[in-house]
C-alpha cells in the first residue's frame, strides 16, 4: 500500500516541473493518485478493511485540494495534469 523509493523517484521525475522539485503540485498529485490506485485494488481483496478505508478518503479529498489550488492558480496546467493522469472521462 505504500509506494516503493523507485516508483516515487520515477514519478517525481516524470512530473516534475524542474530539476529537484518535488512539491509542486503536479509531483503530489501523481503521488496520491498511484497511492490511490493501489489502494483501490487492495480493497478489491479486503472489502471490511475500514481503518484503510478511512485513509484512501483522506488521500482523495487532499488530492481534489490539490486539482482545485492548481486550476485556481494555472487552468493550462490543470488541464494537463488531468489528462496525463487520466483523472476525468
Amino acid at each position: 500500500m505504500s509506494i516503493t523509493p523507485e516508483a516515487k523517484a520515477s514519478l517525481i521525475k516524470k512530473y516534475a516541473r524542474t530539476e529537484g522539485d518535488t512539491g509542486s503540485p503536479e509531483v503530489q498529485v501523481a503521488i496520491l493518485s498511484h497511492r490511490i490506485s493501489e489502494l483501490t485494488d487492495h480493497f478489491k481483496t479486503h472489502k471490511k478493511d475500514n481503518h484503510s478505508r478511512r485513509g484512501l478518503l483522506k488521500m482523495v479529498s487532499q488530492r481534489r485540494r490539490l486539482l482545485d489550488y492548481l486550476k485556481s492558480r494555472d487552468e493550462a496546467r490543470y488541464q494537463a495534469i488531468i489528462k496525463e493522469l487520466e483523472l476525468r472521462r
